[in-house]
């Protein structure tokens, strides 16, 4: 099993990885979750997957196992500039207006993720050890790219298994119920504990 963290810049040097997780992505969201989003040739995309962001994917033998996509909050590509503040903004119509407690923040030294997942076709044994190389493969990418903190848009049960695999997660937006799913915006501080 590896951890890669993608970019414009590198993706290249990693074959079929990049279209590889956006199918994967494709899987989970549009096929098993049944969500209406932008899709082509099987993979899933949106207006975030951009130069500006960076991807991470477990994956094991060309297969991706989980992933998630990392965004600066101070990155603007025609009206958009990251999900969680674009929600608030009123600019996508999948996401309640209302989703954090203060307005969303623009800063260098913080990162948004998106686009979470962890594949159904990964065994229950292989689960956790999957999930901690991609939250400590996130950690360690957000770190690297000067982020002290990460807001996310996670299910509702994301903080309390976060902190038990000791990340300093503040819930910074109520529950709400989005396509179905109970979720809530989190901010995960970088700066508390080294992973």
């Amino acid at each position: 099993m590896q951890t890669t963290t993608l970019s414009f810049e590198n993706m290249h040097n990693h074959g079929a990885l990049f279209t590889n997780m956006l199918r994967a992505r494709h899987e989970t969201f549009i096929q098993k979750n049944k969500w209406d989003l932008p899709e082509v040739d099987g993979m899933e995309f949106d207006q975030y997957d951009t130069p500006a962001s960076r991807w991470i994917a477990v994956h094991d033998f060309g297969e991706v196992l989980a992933g998630v996509r990392l965004t600066p909050t101070t990155h603007r590509c025609g009206i958009y500039s990251y999900m969680i503040r674009d929600a608030q903004k009123g600019l996508l119509e999948s996401i309640p207006s209302n989703l954090l407690y203060e307005e969303a923040p623009v800063a260098s030294h913080i990162w948004e993720s998106s686009r979470i997942f962890v594949s159904h076709r990964v065994p229950a044994r292989l689960r956790f050890r999957v999930q901690l190389n991609l939250i400590n493969e996130m950690t360690v990418t957000a770190r690297e790219l000067g982020a002290s903190s990460i807001l996310g848009l996670i299910p509702e049960n994301g903080p309390r298994w976060g902190r038990r695999v000791g990340l300093d997660i503040d819930e910074v937006g109520p529950v709400l119920d989005i396509g179905g799913d109970r979720s809530r915006c989190i901010r995960i501080n970088l700066q508390t504990k080294l992973h």
